[in-house]
């Protein structure tokens, strides 16, 4: 056992006699505080929960620590009851959820020490003292069962799950996050109240179990995995699998507006304005000279682009985002925007297209409405219009939102 665990048993009241209670199992009116919290939200898990609670018995007295198990029940089963026929504390949270259940029950837990997982039979309490010990050790913050890096028995994970969306999930969240995690939607989970703390968990749904890995990664959060066996579960399925799946991509896309918005907006924009200068160049490439059609794409390519950036540039200012946009330009956006700044260049811009349009206009009728000026030039020209006003106007919404955030 650790020096972690050690301290923390050292200074537990003791009842008469000088021993611990029978059971490490404490009751919600017990004076001993635990170590361990081990949390699981609950909706009609009768045919599993005295089985998970009964793994929790049996790791708590392999570490030698007192522990709780709260309960967070949404259930019209027999699940509240059968929990507290085994010594669980029961709370009920106020509104639905299975983000909202963890949140409503992180907020009573006692522990130094917080376990989550589900009441189903599929996560192996026994498990937790391996979990536990990189905590212990200062070796993480967060330790995770992983279930692709362990075994999955069969029948507890549809096929779907097990190669495409839990790896491709995975694979997103990694590389928006840098979580550097091998299962990032396991729901078994230790890690310490400090930790816990740290976090900003605000998600009521299933994307909680995303945001809690999300938020981690982007503070710099230490996490462990450990492999465990995933078992088949007791009772019904309660998950939808498309609904879940996509809530988790929204949720991992909105909060990392770069990827969402800024980098594909740049890249847009960028290929856009070169598509414009070797038009309007006249340079030919492998022999082949781009035309108007391709001045065309070039203009609504940077408009749509400069669009795309805008947006990410409001995402971050008004969502505060777990993510921020790292990309230079957003970056020095959101850093140096300035109102008057960035009206005057939409002003500037605006004047350039329309003095070079009226330019063209003039031309034209002083050849008597027989030369019309060249087409790539009038797109140029209101390409620039076009610009400016949008740079004029996402000025003025820039401000009206970051006055509000303020």
């Amino acid at each position: 056992m650790s020096k972690a665990i050690d301290e923390s048993v050292g200074i537990q009241p003791t009842l008469e006699g000088g021993k611990q209670e029978d059971s490490w199992l404490l009751p919600a009116d017990s004076d001993i505080k635990p170590v361990v919290s081990v949390v699981m939200p609950t909706l009609n898990e009768e045919a599993g929960i005295a089985e998970c609670i009964e793994r929790v018995e049996t790791a708590l007295s392999a570490l030698q620590v007192p522990g709780e198990v709260v309960v967070s029940d949404s259930s019209t089963d027999r699940t509240p009851e059968i929990a507290e026929s085994m010594g669980a504390i029961v709370v009920e949270p106020d509104k639905g959820g299975y983000g909202y259940a963890y949140q409503y029950a992180f907020d009573r837990v006692r522990g130094d020490y917080v376990v989550m997982g589900d009441a189903d039979t599929t996560y192996d309490f026994e498990a937790i003292p391996r979990l536990l010990q990189p905590v212990l050790d200062d070796e993480a913050d967060i330790c995770m069962g992983s279930r692709l890096e362990g075994e999955i028995r069969d029948g507890s994970m549809p096929t779907l799950h097990q190669y495409v969306g839990n790896p491709l999930l995975t694979r997103f969240l990694n590389a928006f996050y840098d979580a550097g995690v091998s299962d990032a939607h396991s729901g078994f989970r230790v890690f310490s109240r400090e930790a816990l703390e740290t976090l900003d968990l605000e998600t009521d749904g299933m994307e909680f179990a995303s945001e809690m890995i999300m938020d981690a990664g982007a503070k710099g959060l230490d996490i462990e995995e450990v492999p465990i066996v995933y078992h088949e579960r007791e009772g019904e399925e309660t998950l939808d699998s498309f609904q879940d799946g996509w809530r988790h991509v929204r949720f991992m896309l909105i909060n990392a507006p770069g990827y969402l918005f800024s980098v594909p907006g740049l890249v847009t924009a960028a290929l856009g304005g070169v598509l414009m200068l070797v038009a309007a160049s006249g340079i030919s490439i492998g022999g082949v000279s781009l035309g108007t059609h391709s001045m065309i794409a070039g203009s609504l390519l940077s408009i749509v682009g400069f669009q795309v950036v805008s947006l990410g540039v409001f995402a971050t200012v008004a969502s505060d985002p777990i993510r921020r946009p790292s990309d230079p330009v957003t970056d020095w956006l959101v850093e140096k925007f300035r109102l008057e700044r960035s009206a005057l260049a939409g002003v500037l811009m605006f004047g350039a297209g329309a003095g070079y349009a009226l330019y063209l206009a003039s031309r034209w009728v002083s050849s008597g409405f027989t030369r019309l000026p060249l087409f790539m030039a009038d797109i140029i020209a209101f390409t620039a219009i076009v610009l400016g006003l949008q740079v004029v106007f996402s000025a003025f919404f820039m401000s009206t939102i970051a006055s509000d955030r303020q």
